[in-house]
């Protein structure tokens, strides 16, 4: 007695206890329960399940397969192939995030920020990129104090005691 028998499947298929995992013709040769000669016939078409990796990273945020990530991470989307097996993309994701950068500085006449000198109170901003391209912000809250010269002028017999503060003494005509 002989069988023919046709099949396909994804990756591999189980005949008669034996897993296969190429397609090709196989036989098993045996007997049957009465004793006669069995002759079992396969034709196997095997279909290969199929996978693929992508590597990308964004800033703040990525969409991929229709979904927004804003997390680094591993993620995968499982699908059929033409074949009618299993189809695994998956994507290696790094997300590097903008920044903003806040500063509050007090100086006396000027202020050097950026390359630039500023001279006036006031908010600043700056734009530019992180390291890895993203946008990166750099805000400036700046108070520029003054400084203040005042001028005296007094004439004293022997000596004269200035009241800046210091109690200083002087003896002699001068500017001070």
């Amino acid at each position: 007695t002989s069988s023919f028998e046709q099949a396909s499947s994804c990756d591999s298929y189980t005949w008669n206890g034996e897993t296969y995992t190429e397609s090709g013709n196989h036989t098993i040769e045996g007997s049957t329960a009465e004793g006669c000669s069995l002759t079992e016939n396969l034709t196997l078409t095997i279909y290969a399940s199929t996978s693929s990796f992508e590597q990308a990273s964004s800033c703040d945020s990525y969409t991929w397969n229709g979904e927004t990530y804003t997390e680094s991470g591993t993620y995968s989307v499982e699908s059929t192939n033409a074949a009618g097996c299993n189809d695994v993309v998956t994507l290696d994701l790094t997300i590097n995030n903008s920044e903003t950068v806040n500063t509050t500085e007090t100086a006396c006449d000027s202020y050097e920020w950026n390359g630039l000198t500023y001279t006036e109170s006031g908010n600043y901003a700056n734009f530019g990129a992180t390291a890895e391209g993203c946008d990166l912000t750099e805000n400036l809250e700046l108070t520029i104090n003054v400084s203040s010269e005042s001028f005296e002028q007094a004439s004293s017999c022997d000596s004269y005691t200035w009241a800046d503060g210091t109690g200083e003494t002087y003896t002699e005509s001068g500017n001070y």
